[in-house]
């Protein structure tokens, strides 16, 4: 009996986990909204072209998916967060598929 409590809050555990984005980056942008919004419209048309993932506005952020990795990018007033979830085969590549989103958002929106 122990050993399936034990299962039963592992389990738990691992689909909670499971829930927060795999790359989670937030920032200031430095930029007026309406800027920052052709900035991430430049940064979804060349993932959309370089990585075929599919993307689409939903009021201030952008929704985009493809096989293996789905996210938001959210356009505020004075910054912006964005959030990744990963599939299970792509988290061995987290670390770099995280740097070079910063150097996107490093090129297209200053550090601020």
């Amino acid at each position: 009996m122990p050993t399936h409590v034990g299962h039963a809050i592992l389990n738990v555990e691992i689909a909670e986990a499971s829930t927060m984005p795999s790359i989670a980056i937030k920032r200031r942008h430095g930029l007026d909204q309406k800027r920052a919004k052709a900035a991430a419209e430049k940064i979804a048309r060349d993932l959309n072209k370089r990585f075929n993932l599919e993307y689409a506005w939903e009021g201030d952020h952008i929704a985009f998916e493809r096989p293996g990795l789905s996210g938001t990018l959210r356009v505020g007033k004075i910054d912006l967060s964005l959030d990744v979830e990963l599939s299970f085969l792509l988290l061995p590549l987290k670390g770099s598929i995280e740097q070079a989103i910063r150097r996107e958002l490093d090129t297209l929106f200053k550090k601020a």
